[in-house]
């Protein structure tokens, strides 16, 4: 392994989703070490640039939200000219930006709710054509920070300031059927997964707290229904200008057709999370899964 040179996995970090972020990266290092590969962990901090020049060679980027995974660490890497995982400076700040990402997906014509965005509370006004319930979020948060599933007008105020606590505000259509993730693997696209939560929405406890969430792979859909999921994912990887890894995230309205909700460039890499669980379907150990990210390196641009 030796090809590899000295490997920085880089965690925790600066954002609303650091405590995920330090499982995720503690889990990577854990599995590259295991592989006999010269892994060391760094808990991004404002030194980062400092830490990175003490003879690192290429970075596993297991950061989650600002200042990680929205092509801020991705452009200090650049300048240094050091290879890194997964998608580069304007994927992912295109990704991480969830009305970026809607006007990317509307323009490569790929279905996804409606939406409006929200500065103000004024700006709820707008949001009547979008009928209930729906989504209230962050625009550029992960792991469901700050997201609420409004069921009427009542509720459109607190759910606002908890998601504008986090910057602008997305409101979107609420899809009524099931819940899928499909995760890409370099040129790849892993099996299906189907989610089913008694929460209220698939939030913040439903992801990494809870027991009750369900996991379906095989999803139930027919191989049909499942190709083409896997080909909605893989155009949007696409459409976003998306590489190395990644997950599409995406519902069925009431009548069973799909809809992009988003795209996240750096998913989770926990003890709940769907990578290394659709990984596991595929036949790929956590460690295989782990190297085959950090192998794309070896190629980087």
């Amino acid at each position: 392994m030796s090809r590899y040179g000295k490997v920085a996995v880089l965690y925790g970090g600066m954002s609303a989703e650091r405590a995920v972020s330090l499982k995720s990266g503690q889990a990577v290092l854990a599995a590259l070490q295991a592989r006999g590969i010269d892994a060391h962990g760094i808990d991004v901090g404002h030194d980062l640039a400092a830490r990175l020049a003490e003879g690192y060679d290429r970075a596993f980027i297991a950061l989650h939200g600002r200042l990680g995974e929205d092509g801020c660490v991705q452009g200090l890497l650049e300048v240094m000219g050091m290879p890194y995982t997964g998608s580069g400076v304007a994927a992912s700040a295109v990704a991480m930006d969830k009305m970026l990402t809607k006007a990317v997906l509307r323009a490569a014509s790929l279905p996804t709710p409606d939406f409006r965005l929200l500065h103000h509370e004024a700006d709820l006004a707008t949001v009547a054509s979008l009928g209930f319930p729906l989504i209230l979020k962050p625009v550029s948060e992960g792991s469901s920070i700050g997201v609420s599933k409004v069921l009427s007008s009542a509720d459109l105020g607190l759910a606002f300031r908890k998601a504008r606590a986090y910057g602008p505000v997305l409101a979107e259509a609420c899809m009524t059927g099931p819940e899928y993730t499909c995760a890409i693997l370099g040129d790849r696209t892993l099996p299906v997964i189907r989610l089913e939560t008694p929460q209220a929405f698939y939030d913040y406890e439903a992801k990494y707290l809870l027991n009750t969430t369900r996991y379906h792979c095989p999803s139930g859909l027919s191989v049909e229904e499942e190709r083409a999921m896997q080909a909605l994912a893989w155009a949007t990887f696409q459409a976003l200008g998306a590489r190395g890894w990644g997950r599409v995230d995406i519902m069925a309205d009431g009548d069973g057709a799909p809809h992009v909700l988003e795209l996240n460039t750096v998913p989770g890499m926990t003890d709940h999370s769907l990578v290394p669980m659709a990984s596991r379907a595929a036949g790929l150990s956590f460690e295989d899964l782990v190297l085959a990210i950090l192998s794309e390196t070896l190629e980087a641009p």
